[in-house]
């Protein structure tokens, strides 16, 4: 499912970059798109891009953290990392659900404002919609992306702290050596 190791290195410990960096930035522009409509016009089918990259990011860098888990001294501190680094896919699946299903939901069945003509000419039809159906679905939109955000983006600071500890805990020294 994706590379073990890049150079010598265990790729687990490059990866999770990635999805330190995918995951939030997807979740912002998530939150952005769905409860403001300048962002959504100009974000356009960039949200659900990366909202889908951040998505794959999340099962490659756990694929090589179980290759990596393979390879060392379990203690519990590892342990409570690879339990919760299997927490983060539901919430990265989320995040693509909800971006991409209000990409699509604004991008074909509501007429932007701001993209209608002046010119009287008579441009394509585009559906029509309620308008309180369609601020209930803005409303939803909404908290669907605020829900899956701050889940998502909770789990990578948890998984985040717990590797750090897994790694660094028992492993330096408090005081500086001397020479």
């Amino acid at each position: 499912m994706g590379p073990t190791q890049v150079n010598g290195l265990p790729a687990h410990i490059l990866l999770v970059h990635f999805v330190i960096v995918m995951v939030p930035l997807a979740a912002l522009l998530t939150v952005l798109s769905a409860v403001w409509p300048a962002a959504r016009r100009r974000l356009g089918v960039l949200t659900p891009l990366v909202a889908l990259a951040a998505l794959i990011t999340v099962p490659v860098a756990t694929h090589a953290g179980e290759w990596l888990k393979q390879r060392v001294h379990l203690t519990p501190l590892i342990l409570r990392h690879t339990s919760l680094g299997h927490e983060l896919l539901p919430w990265a699946i989320g995040i693509f659900l909800v971006a991409a299903a209000q990409w699509a939901y604004f991008h074909w069945y509501v007429k932007d404002p701001a993209e209608s003509r002046t010119d009287g000419v008579a441009g394509e039809a585009a559906p029509r919609t309620n308008a309180s159906a369609g601020t209930a679905v803005t409303i939803v939109f909404a908290a669907l992306a605020v829900i899956a955000s701050v889940g998502a983006v909770a789990e990578v600071y948890r998984i985040g702290e717990s590797g750090s500890k897994a790694v660094w805990s028992g492993s330096f020294s408090q005081t500086p050596r001397t020479n």
